[in-house]
């Protein structure tokens, strides 16, 4: 059986940010990309928030540099999904199995699966997707500056996205299925008491318009069946986030909604010798930068680790 000293699930910032710093500490680091190789930021277009890169750079682009990085320091990066984990020992080395047919063993494991953005699931935010459609309003908001949006969503994040939205473009409507917010008390003041928010309640998305680039949105109220158009430039969706953590879950202590908890002030997890790093770990900023540094302590963690394991021996 192949043994690996550091193997990295998931191949986003976070992941690849690990195998840049495993590799330079000579760990021999493994990165399996997993299902979307490069993460979130493939299914991106320009990203501007990311420092070094002044006049932006394209999602795909930006991680192909990542890995580019990673295999020239020595990290050996492989096409593979890990399809099961076996941390039942609660000491290295653990098992994990690779596309369900072959075995391997690891002294480290750093988790940076990330999480997915939920979508609506109507065929126009699909095909729109990246051309105006976006699940990150911090991310994207800045490209429909001075223009009329909308945000679907009634919790925090959604009122949270939609009063960052409302400082940087003319309009945005929020759409709510239900008939009041799921939101706390506080972020619905904020929002109702923005005059440039329009909230519209019982109201789902019918059909997002535009051919190559979104134009309009067409809304149908679920009470009454009325349905109206209204023009936008960009349509975001704040209907929550799934961490992809669910082959942990018998292993890895959680939240109620799959995020991995670490201890404070790390990246260690409750198993010994498994770390996690990115959108597995942080559903309060999901930035690539965030995911990034966290991937850095993720690598510093497990390098910390191995050496004080060689050291008792």
């Amino acid at each position: 059986m192949e043994h690996i000293e550091c193997l990295i699930i998931g191949s986003g910032p976070a992941g690849y940010t690990a195998a840049i710093y495993a590799a330079r500490a000579d760990m021999k680091p493994v990165v399996y990309e997993g299902m979307q190789p490069g993460g979130q930021l493939t299914i991106t277009t320009d990203v501007e928030n990311y420092p070094g890169y002044p006049n932006g750079i394209m999602g795909p682009e930006m991680m192909e540099l990542f890995k580019t990085q990673a295999v020239r320091l020595g990290t050996d990066v492989r096409f593979g999904l890990i399809t099961s984990v076996d941390f039942s020992s609660g000491k290295p080395p653990y098992i994990v199995s690779v596309d369900d047919n072959i075995q391997i063993s690891a002294a480290t494991v750093i988790i940076s699966t990330g999480a997915s953005a939920r979508w609506l699931g109507i065929p126009s935010e699909t095909r729109l997707n990246g051309s105006g459609v976006s699940a990150c309003a911090v991310c994207d908001g800045f490209f429909f500056r001075q223009q009329p949006v909308a945000i679907v969503g009634g919790g925090d994040t959604a009122c949270e996205e939609a009063s960052y939205l409302a400082k940087i473009c003319s309009k945005v409507y929020m759409l709510v299925r239900g008939d009041n917010f799921r939101a706390s008390k506080a972020m619905q003041h904020r929002v109702l008491n923005t005059p440039n928010i329009e909230v519209l309640f019982n109201t789902d998305t019918d059909e997002i318009l535009g051919d190559k680039a979104v134009t309009g949105l067409r809304v149908k109220n679920n009470k009454t069946g009325e349905t109206r158009e209204v023009e936008i430039g960009g349509f975001f969706v704040a209907i929550g986030h799934t961490p992809n953590t669910t082959i942990f879950k018998p292993w890895i202590e959680m939240d109620a909604t799959g995020y991995i908890i670490t201890k404070p002030d790390s990246t260690h997890t409750n198993v010994e010798g498994v770390f996690a790093c990115g959108d597995a770990q942080d559903k309060t900023y999901r930035q690539a930068v965030t995911a990034a540094g966290t991937g850095c302590m993720a690598a510093l963690d497990a390098e910390r680790y191995l050496s004080s394991v060689m050291h008792s021996k």
